[in-house]
């Protein structure tokens, strides 16, 4: 009895003080978290806290180019990462960088989450020809690396925010598609499902009611690591000059701008930006590490 009282409180808790207290748990889940919520805020605050607009040409000065960190400028102020080849304060660009990638990672992962929902479970409810012919689709694209179709994409499409963004869901949706597909079948076998059936439901209310909601779980984990997949593949396409124009300079257009200038000891330009991708990459999985285990019975202790 001892041992079953334990979890039976615990199964009679609300699922966000489970997880919550699950993340409270996890030192390295806390400080991802932590890490994830300061990355957040001077992202979407970044008009508020930056020392400069690095859009406002009005603000910047070529005398400030290239002043190495912690200097101050002819014009008045302190550059505490220093400034790019434009004269651009590094921390107004990294805050305002941080907002683009951010940006441009959730709402490829929103509008790829969707369609790869809608195919995956149409595919695992239809079944037959109409299955085969989405899971083939499919496999086709998962067999070809996504930087490679990424850049096709932005060689035909051009550049710009919405295309970069249209590339991305078009090599993300399969992801989920598959994922959840795979969930649904799991779930179209079970007994609440030959139930909603046996009641006469519309399709569309049984995959929507029914059978979507527990096939979320496994989603959820999938577009956390898939929102860094796709900052991250975002700043690669920028750093080779094929993704965001130079107008709206993100993480990787950042680097990229400072890649010229490493050998010459300028090392600041690309070095900060660079770091902040990589905290932003790197908090991003490890919340989404400890919400595989949270939402995954099997790996629950």
């Amino acid at each position: 009895m001892n041992a079953v009282a334990p979890a039976a409180a615990r199964a009679a808790e609300s699922p966000f003080r489970r997880i919550a207290g699950d993340f409270v748990a996890n030192p390295v889940a806390v400080f991802g978290l932590l890490l994830l919520g300061l990355i957040l805020f001077l992202a979407l605050f970044a008009p508020l806290i930056s020392p400069q607009n690095p859009y406002d040409l009005a603000q910047l000065d070529v005398m400030d180019s290239r002043l190495p960190p912690g200097s101050a400028s002819p014009t008045g102020g302190t550059f505490w990462l220093g400034t790019d080849d434009q004269g651009r304060d590094m921390l107004s660009a990294i805050f305002y960088g941080l907002r683009i990638s951010l940006g441009v990672g959730v709402a490829s992962t929103v509008f790829a989450l969707l369609i790869g929902l809608t195919m995956g479970l149409t595919a695992a409810y239809a079944g037959g020809r109409l299955e085969t012919l989405i899971m083939r689709i499919v496999d086709i694209q998962l067999s070809f690396p996504a930087i490679l179709i990424a850049l096709i994409l932005i060689a035909v499409l051009g550049q710009g925010t919405g295309k970069v963004i249209a590339a991305l869901v078009t090599v993300q949706w399969a992801y989920y598609a598959r994922t959840v597909r795979g969930a649904a079948i799991v779930e179209k076998r079970k007994e609440y499902i030959e139930a909603a059936k046996c009641l006469a439901l519309s399709p569309a209310r049984i995959v929507f009611r029914h059978l979507l909601p527990n096939c979320l779980p496994p989603m959820i984990v999938v577009a956390t690591v898939q929102v860094a997949a796709a900052i991250a593949l975002e700043a690669t396409l920028s750093f080779l000059g094929l993704g965001l124009p130079i107008t709206e300079p993100s993480l990787g257009l950042l680097i990229a701008n400072g890649y010229q200038y490493l050998l010459s000891g300028k090392y600041w330009i690309s070095f900060f930006p660079g770091i902040a991708l990589l905290c932003t990459i790197v908090s991003i999985n490890l919340v989404a590490d400890q919400l595989r285990d949270v939402l995954n019975p099997r790996l629950q202790r």
